[in-house]
């Protein structure tokens, strides 16, 4: 699933939220050099080059980086936990949106190896926290849709569903034995949709890979119809989370 993001990158990089300036600049401080780690089509690498950073993306898919490239980035393709650093060190490892698809403890300890002392790494995520009547349209669209789906995305809040990503990214660092003890970081903050913003966005998600044809169209129509419900727009509710934790100044 990780690898089916980039069927349709221009889709991805025209619909995929973005993050908080005020979130990242936390993040990334004074700037300096940064591995984007999964990288994608660029849309944490762009907002930080904006910053004033200076930044070297990394992704396993080669459509993405290709895409990310066209864009002026500079990009390499490999698994994270496989990959060369060619003896390169960063001030600041991030990866938006993609740690959960990483080995926490070896991607920790991989992170810990290209940062320099002082350095900085952070896994953050866009979760969403819809309103108690938009969760219940969507949700309703998605039983309609697909009534013999095991789970359904908006019956519980997403950022319960994320409290286990949460804890096996901290763990990870831990585990990895080179860093302060993690922290975690929330923003939250709001988009507005129109039914055809969201319906663009909405086979951008990793669940929709694993639908038949017959079951997105299901899927798309019931959701238009939820939307539309709704007024034909509706405001999304996000929480910017992040993970993070500093190599020790005084580590060689």
């Amino acid at each position: 699933m990780a690898e089916s993001f980039g069927a349709d990158p221009a889709r991805y990089d025209r619909t995929r939220p973005r993050y908080p300036a005020r979130f990242l600049a936390r993040i990334a401080g004074d700037g300096g050099a940064v591995l984007d780690v999964g990288t994608g089509t660029g849309i944490v690498a762009r907002q930080l080059v904006a910053a004033g950073c200076r930044v070297l993306g990394l992704d396993v898919d080669a459509r993405m980086a290709a895409y990310a490239r066209e864009g002026g980035l500079d990009v390499e393709v490999a698994p994270f936990e496989e990959w060369d650093p060619a003896g390169r060190r960063f001030d600041t490892v991030v990866a938006g949106q993609t740690w959960h698809w990483i080995d926490p403890v070896a991607g920790a300890a991989k992170a810990a190896g290209v940062l320099r002392p002082g350095g900085r790494f952070a896994a953050f995520w866009n979760v969403s926290r819809p309103a108690p009547d938009v969760a219940e349209a969507l949700g309703a669209a998605f039983r309609d849709a697909l009534p013999g789906a095991p789970l359904n995305p908006w019956s519980r809040t997403a950022l319960d569903g994320y409290s286990a990503i949460v804890d096996r990214t901290a763990d990870g660092i831990r585990a990895a034995g080179a860093f302060s003890e993690p922290e975690e970081r929330r923003h939250g903050w709001e988009c507005t949709y129109t039914r055809d913003e969201w319906l663009d966005q909405l086979p951008t998600g990793g669940g929709m890979a694993l639908l038949t044809p017959a079951q997105r169209t299901a899927l798309l129509d019931a959701t238009a119809a939820a939307v539309d419900g709704l007024g034909g727009r509706f405001a999304m509710g996000y929480t910017a989370l992040a993970v993070t934790a500093v190599v020790p100044p005084g580590r060689s």
